[in-house]
Parts: C-alpha cells; structure tokens; sequence
C-alpha cells in the first residue's frame, strides 16, 4: 500500500477519535478535537500533493479518499448538532448528508460500469470550506469554554460561526449539482 492511501487510512482512524473527544465534556476536549481534526484534515492535502506528485494515483485512493473525508466532517456535523452549534445546524448536517449520499450513489452507479470519479475542483472547494468551518467553529467553542467572555461576544460568535457553516452548506450544494451534470450519464433511469 502506498503512501497516500495509508494516510487515507490514517484520516479513517483518526475520525472516532475527533469524534469521541469533540463530545467529550472536558475542559480541552475542544481543543484535543479540534488538534486530531487539523491532523487528519492535513492528511487530505498530503495524500493528495503525494500522489500526484509522485505518480501514486490508485482507484483504491480515488475511492476511499473522498470517503475519508466524508467520514470526517460528518462527524464534526453531527457534534454539532449535539453541541446545538451555529443557526440552522441540522439544516446544514442534512444538505450536507444529502449531498454526500447522492454524489456516493453516483460512484457507485459509475464504478459498477466501470468508471472512477474523482473528487474535481468544485469538491475539493466544498471540502476545504466544510474543514475551515469545522476548525474555526471548534477554535472558538473552545475560547468560549476556557474564558469568562461576555454574551455579545458569544452571540457574535455564533453568528460567525453560522455564516460560515452556511457558506460550506452553498458550496456543498454547488459541488454536488456540477457533479451532478457532468456525470448524468450514470444516472439515465432508461438503463
């Protein structure tokens, strides 16, 4: 196995454990999260810049690196649900949930005739948006949580947050169109 799907594999591992931590009721759990999320967020990039790099594209990695990442922010949607985070949060989870099982029904279709698709621009956009909104809202739940701040700075945060949140939501269902359309072929309910 080369090394970007092993630190695809790594990015798998490291999801129950951001996601056992981010749930977690400790004074820095937010901040262990929020680390083990950066850690696994960096593996996207790198498995990436390494395999194109160095020639080391496989189906395997085309396949199970969207998947990782799909695993990841999912996990972080969801805790936030919990953690009842950003305006809107369970709308956003589910455009995102949405998205994420039609464009795994398109691989799927697409894979059983024989063809891969691979993550594109759009997708790669929508995932850095959902990773930088991921980051910055655990970034500052965990500011929140250590210091004694007043409610205008908590609203304004979460305000913030859910801006952000939002932006990753439109992005996800802009990926998720152009996905749509430049693989419509796959989806011919004639066949």
């Amino acid at each position: 196995m080369n090394l970007p799907n092993r630190l695809t594999i790594l990015r798998l591992i490291l999801t129950p454990i951001f996601l056992a931590l981010i749930v977690m009721d400790l004074k820095y759990s937010y901040l262990a999260a929020l680390i083990v999320f950066v850690i696994a967020s960096l593996t996207d990039m790198v498995d990436g810049m390494v395999a194109r790099k160095n020639n080391l594209i496989t189906d395997f990695g085309k396949f199970l690196d969207p998947l990782a990442d799909k695993m990841l922010t999912t996990a972080a949607f969801l805790a936030f649900i919990k953690m009842n985070l950003g305006v809107g949060i369970v709308w956003i989870t589910f455009i995102v949930l949405i998205r994420e099982f039609l464009i795994t029904s398109l691989r799927l279709i697409s894979a059983g005739k024989g063809k891969v698709i691979a993550a594109n621009a759009w997708g790669k956009a929508k995932t850095i948006s959902q990773m930088v909104a991921i980051i910055s809202v655990i970034f500052f739940e965990q500011i929140i949580k250590l210091f004694e701040l007043p409610q205008m700075f908590k609203t304004v945060v979460m305000w913030g947050q859910s801006i952000v949140l939002w932006v990753s939501a439109v992005l996800t269902v802009i990926s998720g169109i152009i996905y749509v359309i430049d693989n419509r072929k796959f989806i011919d309910p004639s066949k």
